[in-house]
């Protein structure tokens, strides 16, 4: 069984663009933007398989299951490839998420959203 460290799928990502650099956009931080928008058509695709088949089908079904977990994988390739190209490291990004989490665990988010409109804090 698998558990990929981020750094392991930025590794992944960089060995499978050096067997592809030839046709693909360079690693430069100008070329972000477009996989950016490729993450999104992934997202998508996921989505397409949530209202096709139904929550159901992804925690019951193999073969659904199967399709929902592939297009996902491609999500995280995508995100991992925008990383890259913005030279962020795992370890920034892994400090960044910590960081974020840490602060997300103390917030009220029902009364943030409640107030958001509002001029209330």
């Amino acid at each position: 069984m698998y558990d990929l460290r981020i750094s392991d799928m930025m590794k992944m990502q960089r060995a499978l663009f050096e067997l592809h650099k030839n046709e693909w956009s360079p690693m430069e931080a100008e070329y972000g933007k477009d996989f950016f928008l490729w993450m999104i058509e992934e997202i998508g695709e996921s989505i397409e398989i949530i209202k096709k088949k139904g929550s159901s089908a992804i925690m019951n079904d193999k073969a659904v299951r199967k399709a929902f977990c592939e297009e996902m994988s491609d999500v995280l390739m995508y995100f991992n490839d925008i990383l890259l190209r913005y030279s962020v490291s795992s370890e920034e990004i892994s400090e960044a998420y910590v960081s974020k989490h840490s602060r997300n665990m103390g917030r009220d988010f029902s009364d943030e959203y409640k107030n958001m409109y509002t001029g209330e804090n």
